[in-house]
């Protein structure tokens, strides 16, 4: 039977327990041994990170070819329009291609954590949130969308990867399942 970690990273943590000082780490927070992440969040952004202690299913979760769907919640700057909603939905044009069609709707600002430190806020600029959907796994891919949308991320949190969810951990909190 294999077992996974569902963690939620906080801001500022690399995806990986190694690395040179100032860099948080994994290693802060999971002191399991045989668990690796099965796939990244980059260090600027939060949410459910999956770790495991099974290649098989660390692969099954991680590589694109199995197209298994993230959701991230996600503020922009900017009031988020119709057409760039569509445009996210159509497949936006980015430097490496074009990506696949993605699942994305306007959502209300959500109730969750504040982040350490806080996004930039521009009085004069309003922000707005949405839930995006993908099945790829770019470099930045999310940011990379919304920017070619003409919506700049100013915070990014993974909510979903396929049949797991963060549900209600907390940054830095993890939850241990048997699949």
């Amino acid at each position: 039977m294999s077992q996974i970690l569902l963690f939620n990273k906080p801001f500022a943590v690399l995806s990986q327990f190694t690395s040179e000082p100032p860099h948080r780490t994994l290693a802060e927070y999971i002191n399991r041994k045989g668990f690796y992440p099965a796939g990244r969040l980059d260090k600027d952004s939060e949410g459910l990170l999956i770790l495991t202690d099974d290649g098989k299913l660390q692969q099954r979760i991680s590589n694109p070819k199995y197209g298994k769907f993230k959701t991230y919640m996600v503020q922009v700057e900017g009031d988020l329009s119709e057409q760039a909603l569509q445009a996210l939905r159509d497949g936006v044009e980015l430097k490496d291609g074009p990506t696949k069609p993605a699942k994305a709707q306007q959502i209300a600002p959500p109730q969750i954590w504040h982040r350490d430190p806080p996004i930039r806020e521009r009085k004069q600029i309003p922000t707005s949130w949405l839930e995006l959907s993908i099945s790829e796994g770019r470099n930045r891919q999310v940011r990379r969308m919304t920017a070619a949308a003409g919506f700049p991320t100013l915070r990014l949190i993974r909510t979903r990867i396929d049949e797991w969810d963060l549900g209600e951990l907390q940054p830095g909190e993890s939850s241990l399942l048997e699949v």
